[in-house]
């Protein structure tokens, strides 16, 4: 299992293979090579920098196929966090559509 995090630096889960698992232990995504989409086919985002999830706007549109999500398993403690890297032009950063139920650990300033 590889840990990932957000652009912004916020722990979000790891990697399992070619899935994507909240620190929680909700089942988001699959990858396509460092590319990740959701269970409905969208694409969510990629992994760039080894180990950091970002989105790419201009891909928002693409898809690849669903798949039904594995069940929860056991959520894992939340690693620390790390700063955040500059924001590259045409990326914002990772996030998970609303409807998922999903939470991100909030940083404290």
């Amino acid at each position: 299992m590889k840990p990932l995090w957000t652009w912004g630096g916020k722990f979000f889960g790891h990697r399992d293979g070619d899935n994507l698992w909240t620190h929680n232990g909700k089942h988001v995504g699959r990858f396509h090579n460092n590319e990740v989409y959701g269970p409905d086919g969208r694409y969510l985002g990629e992994v760039k920098i080894d180990d950091r999830l970002i989105t790419c706007v201009g891909k928002k549109s693409w898809r690849k196929g669903s798949f039904t999500p594995d069940a929860s398993r056991a959520g894992i403690i939340p690693y620390a966090g790390y700063v955040g890297y500059v924001m590259y032009a045409g990326y914002e950063d990772f996030s998970v559509p609303q409807n998922s139920e999903i939470t991100v650990v909030q940083q404290s300033s």
